[in-house]
């Protein structure tokens, strides 16, 4: 299929930051994370985009031979706060550049990181993984709000509930659940009922219904229910939950698809993920069948790798002491940084150009051919 995409109207930098943000919400960034926009303005024409890993002068010269006008990155280029931006310094001289390029550069990290099918859930099916999972699940991510609408209200009040994010549970949406009761209300000399009259007692039958909100869309399912509810004071409740997400975690685990012996799977991890070369401690078993992975720097889930026996665990970053941690335990692997979490950026690219045909948006999705790791093997 090649690298690029060819499609059909023009872009802006929000529609695509919303497109992004829709399959990794910022909310579930790391708090000392800097993600979404970073350089440029939402309001840009976009006809080109470049989907990297991070920028860097060599991705740069990439994006202007190509004439892009925005760059999706999953490394932010400005993570901590600036004191300057001058030629002499790296992230400074970068970000000038893209000023007077007038490319903007738009980073989606530990939110990509964390959510379903991301970093690791990209690296794992790169492995050839099969029935995988959140290695770490994220909990509470969810509110449940009740409402109690009139019963000829209830499929108008859920659908707008619904088209902003109420009601998805896993792999369906439109979830809700209803109960039939009575309500009961009277109107001071000031009120407007929808039902009934003022300073009278009334009676209506009307419906329970309650749905699952993630917590970041709480303020837009409360607006859009408000918006299209019939009653001019509406009674709902917002209630704190404590379930396990199926949406969101931090790294994942599987299995392969036939277990095979050590030599043989370092083997298979240099393959799927190019790399030059490995670091690894040994297991306590002889084969190696259930995987677990973190894309990036994840070893400080080496323990809930080993907790859900995993055989092996596979991520980047590792210093010395973690091997020791984990020597007869569980094979732990570093395969590198760039090597572990660019597998997502095919899977960026294929997300942007599904949104962009079904709106018939023109648009050319290019996936980047500059590595851009800074770190060499010889």
């Amino acid at each position: 299929m090649g690298h690029f995409f060819s499609l059909y109207a023009n872009m802006t930098v929000g529609t695509i930051a919303k497109i992004i943000e829709d399959w990794a919400p910022k909310e579930l960034a790391w708090e000392k994370d800097n993600v979404g926009l970073q350089v440029g303005e939402y309001s840009g024409s976009v006809k080109k985009i470049l989907v990297a890993l991070e920028v860097t002068d060599a991705l740069l010269d990439e994006a202007e031979k190509k004439k892009v006008q925005l760059i999706v990155s999953h490394h932010p280029l400005i993570f901590r706060p600036l004191k300057s931006v001058t030629m002499n310094d790296r992230v400074g001289r970068l970000v000038r550049r893209l000023i007077q390029k007038n490319i903007a550069l738009y980073s989606a990290h530990t939110n990509l990181d964390f959510t379903k099918n991301g970093v690791s859930i990209a690296l794992a099916e790169q492995l050839g993984l099969e029935n995988i999972e959140f290695l770490v699940p994220l909990s509470p991510m969810h509110k449940k709000v009740v409402v109690f609408v009139p019963r000829d209200c209830v499929e108008k009040v859920s659908e707008a509930m619904s088209n902003v994010g109420a009601g998805i549970i896993g792999n369906y949406d439109l979830c809700s659940f209803r109960v039939e009761g009575k309500g009961t209300f009277r109107g001071n000399d000031k009120s407007n009922p929808f039902i009934g009259t003022s300073k009278r007692l009334e009676s209506v039958d009307e419906v329970r219904l309650e749905m699952l909100v993630p917590k970041w869309k709480l303020h837009n399912v409360l607006s859009a229910m408000k918006s299209v509810h019939p009653y001019e004071e509406v009674a709902f409740d917002v209630y704190p939950l404590e379930n396990i997400s199926s949406d969101c975690g931090m790294g994942a685990i599987g299995n392969l698809k036939k277990e095979m012996k050590l030599k043989n799977f370092l083997r298979h991890v240099k393959t799927k993920l190019g790399c030059s070369n490995l670091r690894y401690s040994n297991g306590k078993n002889e084969t190696i069948s259930k995987v677990a992975v973190c894309g990036g720097s994840g070893s400080e889930f080496l323990s809930n790798a080993i907790a859900k026996n995993a055989d092996a665990y596979i991520t980047a970053d590792v210093s010395y002491h973690p091997f020791h941690d984990a020597e007869n335990n569980i094979v732990l692997v570093d395969a590198g940084h760039y090597e572990t979490e660019k597998h997502i950026l095919p899977k960026i690219v294929e997300r942007l150009t599904t949104e962009f045909r079904n709106r018939n948006d023109n648009a050319e999705i290019i996936l980047a051919q500059t590595r851009t790791s800074a770190i060499h093997w010889q």
